[in-house]
């Protein structure tokens, strides 16, 4: 089980919180240089309080008022791929609505949950999900980026993980809450911070970055075609600081016949911005490691992707943890000394027919695992 910990009543009641850079410089942490050396807000644990909840609802002192809630992607899928799991921790890195974790403690009464997610509406909303469930003894919730999962567990003396889920990209409420600065389909500040305390916002990006520093991060996050022509839009267009303005200067900036494909003609720059601005692709290899090492013998990863780039980074770093990057002919015995500490990868699966006419997020969904068996070494 997990140790208990200190219950904060609620995410916005926690203190500001400093660290120290490598240099020895202290900063707070809403700075952009500790978002930058630190992996996340690793300052107090967000328990369960037991209460049961009514309508979830997050009132923020502005236009928010939104329910956090949506259909969990692949649900059917992922827990199947935890049906036979070991009672132990079942860590979810990106909590979200927490209707994953839901339904994995609702049919595991003896495994309990560490729960990981940056975005304080969210783990407001999952606390409730939880406890509604019943499963408020059971649960841990923290607020840090999920790149900080190992360090919180080893924090905690788990040694070793039951299961663990990665739900990559955002929540349909995040893009449903105007606020928030995601979609082009509301006209709002441009914001997209997943952690809201932090100072990097899409903001920044936009009105900052030069031409080839805009350029890359296009092609990088989104294998935008028509990067640089963007970049150079945006650029004559400062400054830009809604939603509604940075997708008519992106709109504009293409060719009218690939407007007309594709989907909406910003839905790239903004995918690029907002994987740019929450450092998503950065810091996917490392956690994705860490938390591999941590897995107990028999214990599954299970990762839903929603576009290319990340599925790329799973794919790669799954099959390292496989072959331990051995390069020898498939047909040899290993030489290179390769230490192989997954030994089975499972064969992606995509969301059901079913699905797809139920759930439209999930069509760009592709489910990814990787079982851990035992830690060999070749020579």
């Amino acid at each position: 089980m997990i140790p208990d910990a200190p219950y904060v009543s609620s995410i916005s009641q926690r203190p500001t919180v400093s660290g120290s850079l490598p240099d020895g410089t202290v900063v707070s942490s809403n700075s952009a240089r500790y978002h930058r050396a630190h992996s996340g807000d690793t300052s107090g644990w967000h328990l369960l309080s037991g209460r049961l909840p009514g309508t979830v609802r997050h009132d923020t002192g502005n236009a928010m008022n939104a329910v956090f809630a949506h259909l969990p992607v692949m649900l059917e899928q992922i827990t199947d791929v935890f049906s036979d799991m070991n009672d132990g921790v079942f860590l979810d890195a990106t909590l979200g609505g927490a209707g994953h974790s839901t339904a994995i403690l609702t049919a595991h009464p003896h495994v309990s949950l560490l729960g990981i997610d940056q975005d304080d509406m969210a783990l407001d909303s999952a606390e409730q999900v939880l406890a509604a469930a019943g499963c408020s003894g059971r649960v841990a919730l923290r607020r840090a980026r999920f790149d900080a999962a190992a360090l919180i567990a080893a924090k905690e003396g788990i040694s070793a993980l039951s299961g663990a889920l990665f739900d990559l990209g955002v929540s349909s409420p995040q893009f449903d809450v105007a606020e928030r600065g995601f979609s082009y389909r509301f006209d709002a500040p441009l914001d997209m911070r997943m952690d809201r305390t932090q100072a990097l916002s899409a903001d920044v990006i936009v009105n900052t970055y030069d031409e080839d520093a805009l350029t890359s991060m296009l092609r990088r996050n989104a294998d935008e075609r028509h990067a640089y022509r963007i970049a150079k839009a945006i650029i004559a267009a400062r400054p830009i600081h809604s939603t509604v303005r940075l997708s008519d200067v992106v709109s504009s900036a293409i060719p009218a016949p690939a407007r007309r494909r594709g989907g909406h003609p910003a839905k790239r720059t903004f995918q690029a911005i907002r994987i740019e601005v929450n450092a998503e692709l950065e810091i996917l290899p490392g956690a994705l490691r860490n938390v591999i090492s941590l897995l107990a013998p028999g214990a599954r990863l299970a990762v839903l992707s929603y576009h290319s780039g990340e599925d790329r980074i799973v794919k790669s770093v799954m099959r390292s943890a496989e072959t331990g990057d051995c390069d020898c002919p498939p047909n040899l015995p290993c030489g290179c000394g390769a230490v192989r500490s997954v030994v089975r990868v499972r064969a992606p699966r995509d969301a059901s027919r079913a699905e797809l006419a139920q759930n439209p997020r999930s069509s760009s969904a592709r489910l990814r695992v990787v079982e851990k068996i035992q830690i060999e070494s070749q020579n």
